[in-house]
């Protein structure tokens, strides 16, 4: 069975943890100067996330926007790659994740992500997710 029950669930988790990190005084101006698009196509359930630098920074759903990078991976993947037990290289070479685009540029902003990394159990265990 999937972490995520649905769309609506997997926007509301992830959301808010996309929400925080590009709200932390320190990622959201890094992040906001990287002017990269980043689109998530997420499966099981079926969704997509984007972070932009531009206003709203976390859009779920669809969007007019260009993507400077796609990341395609399921619901599960995301979750894991959030609790630490996923890393994005390994990940890659495995398949549990696609990226299209500049795959560098990606890579320059891991280590922004610490806050979202430290926020992410809490944020998983408010909403009744398995985070062990």
């Amino acid at each position: 069975m999937a972490v995520f029950e649905s769309t609506e669930k997997m926007y509301e988790v992830l959301g808010s943890l996309f929400e925080h990190l590009m709200n932390d005084p320190v990622v959201g101006p890094k992040y906001a100067e990287s002017n990269i698009t980043i689109k998530f196509i997420i499966t099981d359930p079926e969704g997509t996330i984007w972070l932009t630098n531009e206003e709203p920074g976390v859009i779920c759903g669809d969007a007019d926007l260009k993507p400077t990078i796609e990341m395609t991976l399921s619901g599960d993947s995301c979750h894991r790659f959030w609790l630490k037990e996923l890393k994005l290289p390994v990940a890659l070479a495995k398949g549990h994740v696609k990226a299209k685009g500049p795959l560098p540029k990606v890579l320059k902003l891991l280590p922004l992500l610490k806050p979202a990394y430290d926020a992410y159990p809490a944020i998983a265990k408010k909403h009744n997710l398995p985070i062990a």
